[in-house]
This record gives structure tokens, sequence and C-alpha cells, in this order.
């Protein structure tokens, strides 16, 4: 029997024409119980496989290994008590400032040559030294002040003069000069063993105490507002680095960690290494050894397998996208790592104070059997397969080096990239910055602009021959008289092959007077006359950056420390300087066409 069709069905449901015509707006499903305990149950059919799997993967096999519950170590911290700077001298190290500060401190340079410069640094060490004779007790301090300005003055220079390219420099000097006072001859002469009022007329005797008192008042004021080294420094100019070495006294004598090639920044356990057998001297004795109980809590980390079978793992975490090949070693021990052994690591707090080497003397663990096992070292013993982590050759322990958290850096006063230049077979040590006399830094291109400009205003060249042909030859081309050249030597009695030697480009305004660098980081030994010599290696492909500038921190216990510190990072590549050789060009005046 077929049922009748509808033609209109929007018409016969509006005039309920045919009443077995139904309207649902929503499908419920008739559940046969209230209860879903059941299903929720979420029951397994095959149990039996399940047990076979576990057993396939080893689920039922024992290790009879307890979980730790508590852990006591001993550990002896002991704080680092001697520094020597690269191969000068032992000294005490310093406890009231940071390592960073105490490895990386320069000298203040105050002059290059014969020409005074820092007159930033002058001019603080002048106006200190005159407020502290205004506040002092001493009789006529006016007219002692006028003599102090006039015994030690800051000289105008002459128009043929270094400064007088410059004309910021020029400004300076001229604002100050017969006003103010250079105040460095001063701190120079108390510091070397003088007296503040030695030339000073018509003074009593309890005034040249006074002065006497006040001029090493002002020798500590600026030893303490900027940190210099003593008689050596940590910086190798060979090397472009930082080397310096700490001791401190471990339970088993002293040890001596070297940190052989520090670039400057920041200072961690990791740039230094063990120096068997050295010593630095008097070390100390070791503290004693610190106990304590600990609880033991297993090592988490974002995507680590869950511990239970079948259980929904966190998706976010796909250890099967990792692809390592054969010989990636790292991929594949963390992969075993965070597959198979995660689970078995467990991690210990251990609280140190900051500065000091730390060893572990041992280490007993209880596990919920209540039995008590002593731990011993991984890396003890001659095996090779032997394994360690976060510590140093050997068994020298961890070092946590005293430094400091944060560190202003000002703003660079010298700046000297060292770049390779295929086309001439040099290295070039490129100015990008350059200290000013008056203590600021400015851009190396526009300095060598300004006095090559200087330069030939002085030396006006005269009017050249009449040229005999449109071409001439030249020997050597030119280039900007920022970019410093290094040679590549060989010194007769070195193991190394090739070494870089400071050159220089002679000048274009008088061929025999050669253009030298306006940096100290370049002009090493140029004042005492020596040549300077740079490792080939230190100067690779992708070029080398130093900067120079000033830093500045708080110790924990609030003190401000400031020192001047060279920082060493990668270049950015190649570069070529234009030098050309045996070069046909027109000839100067001559208005002929090729």
């Amino acid at each position: 029997m077929t049922e009748p069709r509808i033609a209109d069905l929007a018409g016969a449901l509006l005039r309920r024409e045919n009443p077995t015509v139904g309207v649902w707006n929503r499908l419920e499903g008739r559940p046969r119980t209230t209860d879903f305990a059941r299903a929720l149950r979420a029951e397994i059919r095959d149990p039996l496989w399940l047990l076979a799997r576990q057993w396939q993967l080893g689920e039922f096999h024992g290790t009879d290994g307890g979980s730790p519950v508590t852990a006591t170590y001993s550990v002896v911290a002991s704080p680092p008590t001697r520094f020597r700077p690269g191969s000068g001298q032992a000294e005490p190290l310093p406890t009231d400032r940071p390592l960073e500060t105490v490895a990386e401190r320069r000298p203040l340079p105050f002059a290059f040559g014969a020409e005074p410069i820092s007159f930033d640094l002058r001019l603080s060490l002048g106006r200190r030294w005159l407020k502290l004779v205004a506040a002092s007790s001493v009789r006529n301090r006016r007219d002692v002040a006028e003599e102090y300005v006039h015994d030690y003055p800051i000289a105008l220079p002459g128009p043929d003069d270094t400064p007088a390219a410059h004309p910021e420099v020029w400004a300076t000097l001229q604002t100050v000069a017969g006003r103010r006072m250079d105040g460095y001859p001063l701190y120079q002469h108390v510091k070397g063993g003088g007296h503040a009022s030695d030339g000073i007329s018509g003074l009593r005797r309890q005034d040249r105490d006074a002065l006497d008192a006040l001029g090493l008042r002002l020798v500590a004021w600026f030893d303490e507002l900027i940190d210099q080294p003593g008689a050596d420094d940590a910086w190798d100019p060979r090397r472009l680095e930082h080397r310096f070495s700490v001791s401190a006294a471990g339970p088993d004598g002293e040890q001596v960690l070297t940190a052989p090639e520090y670039p400057g920044g920041e200072l961690d356990w990791h740039a230094f290494s063990v120096e068997d057998g050295g010593s630095l001297g008097d070390a100390g004795t070791a503290p004693p050894a610190l106990n304590r109980t600990v609880f033991p809590s297993p090592v988490r980390f974002s995507g680590m397998p869950l511990p239970r079978w079948w259980a929904v793992e966190d998706g976010r975490t796909n250890f099967a996208a990792v692809t390592p090949d054969s010989t990636d070693l790292a991929r594949l021990i963390f992969l075993e790592f965070a597959l198979v052994f995660s689970n078995d690591w467990y991690q210990l707090p251990c609280d140190l104070p900051a500065g000091t080497l730390a060893k572990i003397q041992g280490l007993a663990v209880t596990d919920v059997f209540g039995e008590r096992r002593w731990i011993t070292p991984a890396n003890e013993g001659t095996d090779r397969r032997r394994w360690s982590m976060y510590s140093l050759d050997g068994d020298a322990g961890l070092l946590l080096p005293p430094g400091t958290p944060k560190v202003a850096t000002g703003p660079a006063l010298e700046e000297v990239s060292l770049v390779r230049d295929e086309s001439a077979n040099l290295v070039w040590g490129i100015e990008q910055t350059v200290r000013m006399a008056s203590g600021e830094g400015r851009a190396g291109n526009e300095v060598a602009a300004e006095s090559l400009a200087f330069r030939r205003r002085l030396h006006q060249p005269g009017s050249p021959d009449t040229p005999h042909a449109p071409i001439s030859y030249e020997i050597m081309g030119s280039v900007p008289e920022n970019w410093i050249p290094f040679i590549p030597v060989h010194i007769p009695g070195d193991n190394r092959n090739v070494q870089l030697q400071r050159a220089s480009m002679p000048s274009e305004v008088d061929a025999t007077t050669p253009v030298r660098p306006r940096t100290a980081l370049l002009r090493e030994g140029l004042d005492a006359g020596r040549s300077y010599y740079i490792n080939e290696e230190e100067v690779p492909r992708s070029g080398t950056r130093l900067t120079a500038a000033y830093n500045r921190t708080r110790t924990r216990t609030g003190r401000v420390v400031v020192w001047l510190s060279i920082h060493r990072d990668s270049g950015r590549g190649e570069r070529s300087s234009g030098l050309g050789f045996d070069e046909l060009i027109p000839s100067p005046g001559d208005e002929q066409t090729g």
C-alpha cells in the first residue's frame, strides 16, 4: 500500500489537512538505563593482548630500585683568593669588586706620545682639587687656587698642532685654557710620592700639611672613581683576548683555574680550565664542609612522556618529527634521554654562595625501602667512558665566579674592525670610532678627513709640472687614513709561520710621514718604539671587532664600580680597501681625452 503524495506540503501543513505529518526540531536518543558507569569505564575486550605487550616491553621486569626520598651531601665551597693577569705577577684577589672588573680593567690613556688627551678626566681632577682647596682651612685659599691654575695649566694648542684640526676639540680647549686646572699632573706627582704643596709659595707649615692631606684625598678619590689595574692587566694584545688565572684553597690543596680566551662581557664557569700543577701563592685554607639534607624531585620538562601506559600526552611536542642523522650524536643522546631514561633522573637543590669553587665531597641517598647508598662521582677513575656535566676539567668542581648580574656599558670610545682584504692581501684595522682629545668618541672617517684637510692647508702643494703625456704611472694608490694596514710576516725563531705586523701608509700630503693610528687599541707599543704583532688566526674571514668603553655596575654591598674595558665580537665579513698598485691614471691637469 502506497501513501498518497502531497503536492502542496506547505499548504497542507498550514490548513492541517493531513494530521499524520510530523515536524521534528531535535533528535534525541533514548537510553536504556540512567546509569553511565559502565560506559565511562572504557572496558578493554582483550586484556591478554595488553598483558603480552607489557611483557614484550619489559614492564614486568623488576629492577629492585627504590625511588630516592632524602639525600645528604657534603660540599666544600672555597672563595678564590688569588689573581694573576696573563703572565704577570700574582696578587690577592679583591673581594670588594666583581671578577669582571678585575679581569677587564684597563689603564686610562692620558697621552698619545707627547700629545695630551682625556681632557674630560684632566678637568675633573682639576675641578675636584680646587673644590677641596676652597673648602679647606688654608689661608688665602683664592690665591692658592690661582697659583695651582698657573702651575698646572691647560695650554692652548698652537695653530699647527693636531687638536686644531678638529673644531669641537679646539673650541673646548680654547674655553678652558688659562681658566681651569689640569689635575692629572698633580695626581701623578702625589701618587709618585710627591707632596701637593710642592711649588706653592707663601704657605705656613699647617697650610702645607693641610694641602698634603688633601692631595692624598684626591688620589684616593680618583682611584675609587675609576678602577684601574696595577702593574699588569689581563688584556693580551697579540691574541685579542683577556688571559688571567684565579686560585682557591680546595680540600686537596690549591686549585688554579685559568681563563685563556675571555673576550669580555659575561664571565661564567665555562670560561675557565684547570691548570694542573700551577700555583699562585698562598691561597689560604679551605673552609669546613657544608652538610645538608634535601628532598630529591623527579626531573620534569615540557613534552615529557607520561609514566603510565595509554595516557593522552601533550601533542605540542612531537619527538617523531626529530630526524637526526646517524652521526648527529647530540640529537640521538637527547632523544634517548627524553624517551627512555627521562623518568630515571632526579634533581637536588644545592644552594651555594656566589663567588666560590664548590666541590662535592660525598652524597648519601636514602630510598623508599630505607636503604642508604653512597653515590660517587661519575667522572672518577681512569675509564675513558667517564662522564660529567657542568664541571671543569678533572675533579676541580664547579666554579661560581664572583661576578655581577648586570653591567651597564657606555658608548664606545674606540671601535676597531680587523678585516681581511684578499685583493690587497692585507689585514686592515679600520678605526670606526676614535677617542678625541676632549674625551668623547667620534666616527673615524670624519676624524681622518678633518686631519687630512688640516694638513693640506698647512702644506699647500706646489704647482705640478706640465705633463708630458696624457697618462701617468702611479706606483700605489691611497686609502682613508683610518685604515691601518697589517702585513703578514715571519719572525725568525718563532714557531708560527705567519703573523700580522702593524704597518703604516704614507700620508697623501707628505709621503715621508707615515699615518699613525689614533686609537689606543692599535697604538700598542707605538709610543715605546716597539712593533705590534697579532696572531693570524685571530682575524678570520668573518673579521674581528674590538670595542673600548666604560662599564658601570653595583656590587652586592651597593658600591658603584666603574672601569674601562675592551670587548671582542665577531666581524661582518671581508672588506675591500680599493688599494691598487701599478696603475695608469690621467695626468693631473691634462684635458686630452683618450
